[in-house]
C-alpha cells in the first residue's frame, strides 16, 4: 500500500471499524466523494437474517443520498475490510454494489479497493462492464 493515505482510504478504514458484523466477523469501510466534493462513509451492517445485511458500498450511497438528493453522483469511491484478525484482504465490492453505485457513477467513476499487494484502482465501467439500466 502507499505510504500516504487518502482521506478517503483513512475514512474508509475508520468506519470499517464500526462495522456491524458479528456473523461474518468481515468488516467493510466505503468513502464515495461525489462530484460536488462532498464525502460520505458507510460499514457494513449484519442481520441474523443475512439477506437484510446491507454493504458498506450502499449504505455510503444512501448517506450521500440523503444528504444531496436523487442528482447525487459519484465521483470516486474507496473500499477497505478487516477480516477477524484485523488484516486486509482482497475483497472487491459485490455485484449488487457495483449495480448501485453504477446507478450513480459515469463509467469513468474511480473506484479503489484492496487487492492482494496493493490498492486496485479501476473504474465503474471496468468494474460492470454491462451494468442493467431502464
Amino acid at each position: 500500500m502507499s505510504a500516504e493515505m487518502t482521506d478517503l482510504e483513512k475514512l474508509a478504514e475508520h468506519v470499517a471499524k464500526n462495522a456491524y458484523s458479528p456473523y461474518s466477523t468481515f468488516s467493510v469501510g466505503a468513502a464515495i466523494r461525489t462530484t460536488s466534493g462532498n464525502v460520505y462513509s458507510g460499514c457494513n451492517v449484519e442481520n441474523v437474517s443475512s439477506g437484510l445485511t446491507v454493504c458498506a458500498e450502499r449504505n455510503a450511497v444512501g448517506a450521500a443520498i440523503a444528504a444531496e438528493g436523487k442528482s447525487m453522483r459519484i465521483e470516486e469511491v474507496f473500499v477497505t475490510n478487516f477480516n477477524a484478525e484485523g488484516a486486509t484482504i482482497h475483497c472487491s465490492p459485490c455485484g449488487a454494489c457495483r449495480q448501485v453505485m453504477a446507478e450513480f457513477s459515469t463509467p469513468d467513476t474511480k473506484v479503489i479497493y484492496r487487492g492482494d499487494e496493493d490498492n486496485i484502482v479501476t473504474t465503474m465501467g471496468q468494474l460492470l462492464p454491462d451494468g442493467f439500466t431502464l
